[in-house]
């Protein structure tokens, strides 16, 4: 099996043939939250059981976090978040300014 991405033009026109542009937008938020989140957590150093220890969200659901394979209620996400001295801001989209 080939790690080789498939041509971003591709994604695109396969997700616009099957995603509404709602859940195109939601999708590239939330990959946005996670990038963020991982970026944040490699720059302090810190292991995701250390980020357990801080936040006291389980290591297997930060995991799963950060794998994009769960849909963590808010206040999940901002202990993890709280814990690494951030927090989420609401700020107007770049395509809507």
């Amino acid at each position: 099996m080939s790690n080789v991405k498939a041509p971003r033009a591709w994604d695109d026109a396969f997700d616009k043939e099957f995603y509404t542009p709602e859940e195109i937008a939601e999708s590239d938020m939330r990959a946005g939250i996670i990038t963020a989140m991982i970026q944040a957590r490699e720059e302090m150093g810190l292991s995701q059981r250390q980020l357990e220890e801080l936040s006291g969200v389980r290591q297997p659901q930060i995991a799963r976090m950060e794998r994009g394979n769960a849909d963590p209620q808010l206040g999940t996400l901002l202990r993890v978040l709280n814990a690494m001295g951030k927090t989420l801001a609401i700020v107007p989209l770049a395509d809507r300014q």
